[in-house]
């Protein structure tokens, strides 16, 4: 079966929809439990990937890849805010605390721009960290880099839903359908009205404003925008698909319970077709959450710089180990879900990974990367692929964006498209 709520082609009325994904996860890993030693097929699965060998055959682990705008350059100090402001973008974050944040528009975003035009949502934006946009988090840089790896424009962050709940209620609506049909119409044109007051309102008031005041009043008009048309599609397919899943009471305890549950939601939405374009941050960069379910109470951004400290090395490795594990349960449960001829995953690209390699040196050359999923059959996966050193990690993204059906010309400081993906072996 198709999505309940899939907008089927004209040109391929028997297309099933190509998803993707990309999940962020901060502060480096150590790369020696991460990299196969071996190319190609029949690699063996380090031991912070080894959760990942029952699905030996639905994904990739790429090396070569590198982000050289995260590096420092003449800006000295600041990489975790680089890594984030450039991975999605390919160009260098400016460096600046105030308002006048600036890198490029996202991957992500690129997509959405094109595909969103055929779901309720254009895009989806996931994290697990309290995040903030404004201030300096991280040596002169904005918070906004650290905090969000989606990018609208270059100056419009679009900063991740961290409550469950919300993203719950943001993908299948408040509404009690147990009201009257007219009370909820009723309803639905009192919003839409409160948006026309809103926008008319902020009309008025941009011709009083300077050139950078006036930029930011149309980026928010664009988000009123985007509010309105999702109402106005909502309103057209009469109600989301509800799910067979109670709405989240809020924030898990845990966080492997809290990646789950994101991972969880990122599932229904691409079930549904809520959305085809979906970004998690597993953690902001620099995060120093700590996890004593797994045994390391410590802060995770000051054990990466373990100075080669075996026991602060194999700290970081438990946690590099424990998140792809949990993102071994999204892989596995697009998997369980049939879909057309294959399942979800088969319809999917999923790319798993972090703007930082060596979180001791701040390297972020030969980044650790996953790519889960055969987009519709225009991927074969099961190998690992050793690519050129210092290939931009957003040749990749435009390879993933071709075969989404999105042909952009360059994303960031790309300068081609990466080869094998499409192989046999």
């Amino acid at each position: 079966m198709t999505p309940a709520l899939a907008e089927v082609s004209r040109h391929k009325p028997d297309s099933t929809p190509i998803r993707l994904a990309f999940v962020y996860v901060p502060n480096g890993i150590i790369m020696k439990a991460f990299t196969p030693s071996t190319v190609g097929q029949g690699f063996e699965f380090p031991r912070i990937i080894k959760s990942l060998e029952p699905f030996r055959d639905d994904v990739f682990v790429l090396s070569g890849l590198r982000d050289q705008n995260g590096e420092p350059g003449p800006d000295g100090a600041g990489d975790h805010a680089r890594a984030g402001g450039s991975y999605l973008t390919g160009v260098r974050a400016k460096k600046t605390a105030g308002a006048d944040i600036h890198t490029g528009i996202s991957a992500d975003q690129v997509a959405a721009q094109f595909l969103g035009k055929r779901t309720r949502l254009a895009s989806l934006e996931l994290g697990c960290d309290d995040s903030r946009t404004v201030g300096n988090c991280d040596s002169g840089y904005s918070c906004a880099y650290s905090n969000s790896i989606s990018w609208r424009t270059p100056s419009t962050p679009m900063p991740p839903e961290v409550n469950p709940r919300i993203v719950f209620e943001r993908l299948f609506g408040t509404e009690d359908l147990s009201l009257p049909a007219e009370v909820r119409a009723r309803r639905a044109k009192y919003r839409k009205s409160i948006l026309d007051i809103v926008g008319e309102d902020t009309r008025k008031l941009v011709g009083t404003l300077g050139a950078a005041d006036r930029r930011k009043m149309d980026e928010y008009l664009t988000a009123v925008r985007e509010v309105e048309r999702s109402i106005q599609r909502a309103e057209k397919e009469n109600h989301p698909a509800m799910p067979q899943m109670e709405k989240p009471a809020g924030v898990p305890l845990t966080m492997g319970e809290y990646v789950k549950l994101m991972y969880d939601l990122q599932v229904l939405a691409f079930q549904t077709d809520t959305t085809r374009i979906s970004t998690l941050m597993v953690g902001r960069e620099g995060s120093n959450r700590v996890y004593p379910e797994i045994g390391v109470p410590d802060p995770h951004h000051p054990i990466t710089h373990h100075r080669n400290n075996p026991e602060w090395v194999e700290k970081v490795t438990r946690i590099n180990t424990h998140h792809v594990e949990l993102f071994s349960y999204f892989i596995q449960k697009l998997k369980s879900i049939p879909e057309g001829e294959g399942t979800l995953l088969d319809h999917s690209m999923i790319v798993y990974g972090s703007g930082l390699s060596d979180g001791n040196q701040h390297i972020h050359a030969d980044l650790p990367v996953i790519l889960a999923g055969r987009g519709d059959g225009s991927l074969r996966p099961g190998r690992h692929i050793a690519y050129k050193k210092g290939t931009p990690m957003t040749n990749l993204y435009l390879t993933l964006l071709d075969r989404a059906g999105v042909h952009p010309e360059s994303i960031g400081d790309s300068d081609g498209r990466v080869e094998h993906l499409s192989e046999v072996s």
